[in-house]
C-alpha cells in the first residue's frame, strides 16, 4: 500500500517501512518523490564501517506499513558539495574498464586471460589489450596462453614484478580449484558416512 494521498515525508525525519515482503526497514529520510511514491532512506552501514550509510531507495507501492517515529520540522541543514570533477574522473574511468573488458571479450580472449588482466590491473593501472596480448606498463607483453613464460620484456624489475603477479594469479586460482573439490566432495563423504 502507497503512501495516502498528500502524505509526503521531510527529509531528517525518521521513517519505519514493512516491505510487502515482511521485512522491516528504518532509517532516516534522506529524499521523498510524491510523483513517483520513491523514498530514499539512509540506514546504518551494513558492512559495520563507522562513519559508513546505506541508502536504500524505496519503491512505497510496494510498502504494507509506514510509521513516522520522528517527524523532523525543521528545515534540513545543506546538502554537501559534490566533487564533480572527481565524479567525472571516476566515471571514465569505469567506462574505460568497461570498454576493455568487452574488447577483451570480442576479440576471443580465454576466460583464463581476462581474468589474469583483472588481477594484474587490481595492482598495476597500466595495463591494456593489444590484440590479445596483454601490455603492462608499455614494458612487458603477456601472450597467449597468458603463463609465466609468455611475459615477454625487457629484463629488470618490471618484468620481474609482472611475472610475480602471474604466478601468484594462477597459485591462488589452483587453490581456489582444490578448495571447491574438496567442498564438492565433503557432501558426498558425509552421505557415504551416514549410509
Amino acid at each position: 500500500m502507497a503512501a495516502p494521498p498528500g502524505e509526503y515525508f521531510s527529509v531528517g525525519s525518521q521513517v519505519s517501512c514493512r516491505t510487502c515482503q515482511e521485512q522491516r526497514l528504518q532509517g532516516e529520510v534522506v529524499a521523498f518523490d510524491y510523483q513517483s511514491k520513491m523514498l530514499a532512506l539512509k540506514c546504518p552501514s551494513s558492512s559495520g564501517k563507522p562513519n559508513h550509510a546505506d541508502i536504500l531507495l524505496i519503491n512505497l507501492q510496494y510498502v504494507s506499513e509506514v510509521e513516522i517515529i520522528n517527524d523532523r520540522t525543521e528545515t534540513p541543514p545543506p546538502l554537501a558539495s559534490l566533487n564533480v570533477s572527481k565524479l567525472a574522473s571516476k566515471a571514465r574511468t569505469e567506462k574505460e574498464e568497461k570498454l576493455s573488458q568487452a574488447y577483451a571479450i570480442s576479440a576471443g580472449v580465454s576466460l583464463e586471460g581476462q581474468q589474469l588482466f583483472q588481477t594484474i590491473h587490481k595492482t598495476i593501472k597500466d595495463c591494456k589489450w593489444q590484440e590479445k596480448n596483454i601490455v603492462v606498463m608499455e614494458e612487458v607483453v603477456i601472450t597467449p596462453p597468458y603463463q609465466v613464460e609468455n611475459c615477454k620484456g625487457k629484463e629488470g624489475s618490471a618484468l620481474s614484478h609482472v611475472r610475480k603477479i602471474v604466478e601468484k594469479h594462477f597459485r591462488d586460482a589452483e587453490s581456489q580449484k582444490v578448495l571447491q573439490r574438496s567442498q564438492a566432495q565433503q557432501p558426498q563423504k558425509e552421505a557415504a558416512l551416514s549410509s
